[in-house]
């Protein structure tokens, strides 16, 4: 195998396209900014146990193993970013009150998490600590929503919302192991109807009952009118469709994105607590930004509080952007004259890109498109349009 061919679902970046998730980058970091998120930087790799505890197995097969040689301890390369954050607010921030925090950075997963996707996400995420109320959820969503606007996508905006503790209601006093639980999960995400009623024939009525009604509780806002006769009775669930109602009344009023609901959507980590959701966007094959309340993600690391967040893939979204044009600049004439050089350096200061010609290469095209160029006139040198 030639030595320059990458691991299969890894890939480099090209100029342009580098040039495009950085900018998006800033963008989505100042967007947060804009909401008093403030940036934090968590190591790719850190102790397992700390990187894993509480999370599931869904992210601990998606977790990079390697042996630590200077301790002998086992090691982990970031999967999610959301349980590092949880870490941070727990014993090095500590705050009692709001903590509002944000990060953009490499995760690596050991296998893609969908079709065409890359094994290297650059996932950027805002979450909220210390709020338990619904402000926060829907802060959450709208700054999610900010975010992608942010990057130009406005139109054939999807909110998807559901809610973890509809399931774990439906599954309150039922003797099951984790390896059936996790069966039923799939069932239910893959809307199998069939498959779900082999598998909870012995449940107690209600929750059999309840869990087979799930299947068919997506869509409209009627959908939770519907979910709420077929799943009386529970006053968990009651609560949970209350409060994903009122989430999709806050966002009624932003300009347009459709509100839809999936009852039985569990994909995802097993850390989330309460509301969850995805928003799909033209082009994306699945969800773009996923996100909800996680409440006990910190409860391993000693400070079990509120917390609500989201995250994206910017390498993903730049994918269902158009590609940016090439970037302005002013080409100027290689050389060692100081009055050039001293006007090179002052348009450089000012923020212009100035791409100094190498001799020989006056026809090449790069990453830049040179529409003015430095020339000099009565011992001056002036930038003119080409």
């Amino acid at each position: 195998m030639s030595a320059w061919v990458l691991p299969d679902h890894i890939a480099d970046v090209l100029p342009s396209e580098a040039r495009h998730i950085e900018e998006l980058r800033r963008q989505l970091l100042d967007t947060a900014r804009g909401y008093g998120y403030e940036l934090v930087m968590p190591p790719l790799l850190e102790h397992l146990e700390s990187l894993l505890s509480g999370t599931g197995e869904a992210l601990d097969l998606q977790t990079f193993k390697l042996v630590d040689q200077l301790s002998g301890r086992s090691m982990g390369l970031r999967a999610d970013t959301t349980p590092q954050v949880a870490r941070i607010d727990a014993h090095l921030l500590n705050r009692d009150g709001v903590a509002r925090l944000c990060y953009c950075g490499p995760v690596l997963h050991t296998r893609p998490d969908r079709p065409h996707a890359t094994r290297e996400p650059l996932q950027f995420g805002a979450e909220i600590y210390g709020h338990a109320g619904l402000e926060a959820d829907t802060e959450t969503l709208l700054l999610a929503l900010d975010c992608l606007d942010a990057a130009g996508l406005r139109e054939g905006v999807i909110v998807d919302l559901a809610d973890a503790r509809i399931v774990r209601a439906l599954f309150a006093g039922v003797p099951v192991d984790a390896a059936a639980l996790a069966r039923v999960h799939a069932a239910l995400a893959a809307k199998d109807s069939s498959e779900l009623h082999a598998l909870t024939k012995d449940f107690p009525a209600a929750s059999r009952d309840g869990l087979r009604a799930l299947v068919q509780l997506y869509g409209d806002a009627s959908v939770l009118d519907e979910a709420a006769k077929a799943l009386k009775g529970t006053p968990a669930v009651a609560a949970a469709l209350a409060d994903l109602k009122q989430l999709a009344a806050g966002l009624s009023g932003t300009a347009g994105p459709q509100i839809s609901f999936d009852l039985a959507d569990l994909r995802g980590y097993a850390y989330y607590s309460g509301m969850r959701f995805g928003i799909y966007v033209p082009g994306a094959a699945d969800s773009l930004v996923r996100g909800g309340r996680y409440d006990e993600v910190g409860a391993v690391f000693g400070r079990n509080r509120p917390a609500v967040g989201f995250s994206l893939d910017v390498r993903e979204l730049v994918g269902v952007l158009p590609a940016r044009p090439l970037r302005a600049a002013i080409r100027a004439p290689w050389s060692d004259a100081a009055g050039l050089r001293q006007a090179i350096a002052q348009l450089r200061k000012a923020g212009e890109t100035v791409v100094c010609v190498l001799p020989g290469h006056g026809s090449e095209i790069d990453e830049f498109h040179c529409d003015r160029e430095l020339v000099e006139q009565a011992g001056q040198w002036n930038v003119r349009a080409i």
